[in-house]
């Protein structure tokens, strides 16, 4: 796999990854950015995010579990001294519908962060990661 950066100005970066896709990065004002765009450690995030759901997503479908939607919260703490690292994060998987199998959706969840996310996989050998999970029901 491969990405590349390219600077647009003065901290304020573009990136595209393999799939052609481009995404903006910046940094804070008072770092020469514009605050233009998400910030690389909120990618980091946005990735562990994106990862779990897509898997989560795609298991509940596998096990036809009837769900309308799934929504994630992530929250991480940071070390107060440069690096400034995660030192823990904390998903929140929300998942709305009606009669949903809870044993099934846990499973999912359970199945996502121990074997299939890549992102969750690279990053819990260096910090703790605790999930939550809540079963909504529709308004509908």
């Amino acid at each position: 796999m491969k990405v590349e950066v390219k600077q647009a100005k003065g901290s304020t970066l573009i990136g595209k990854g393999e799939s052609e896709h481009w995404i903006v990065m910046d940094a804070h004002k008072e770092f020469g950015g514009h605050e233009a765009g998400c910030k690389p450690m909120e990618l980091m995030l946005l990735s562990l995010a994106g990862c779990t759901a897509i898997d989560t997503i795609s298991l509940l479908n596998k096990m036809k579990v009837d769900f309308s939607d799934l929504q994630l919260k992530v929250s991480a703490d940071r070390a107060p001294e440069h690096p400034k690292v995660f030192s823990s994060i904390k998903l929140e998987y929300y998942i709305f519908g009606k009669n949903l199998d809870e044993k099934k959706i846990e499973k999912a969840i359970r199945l996502s962060q121990e074997k299939y996310c890549s992102v969750s996989a690279m990053l819990k050998h260096s910090i703790p990661i605790t999930y939550t999970y809540k079963l909504l029901t529709d308004k509908t």
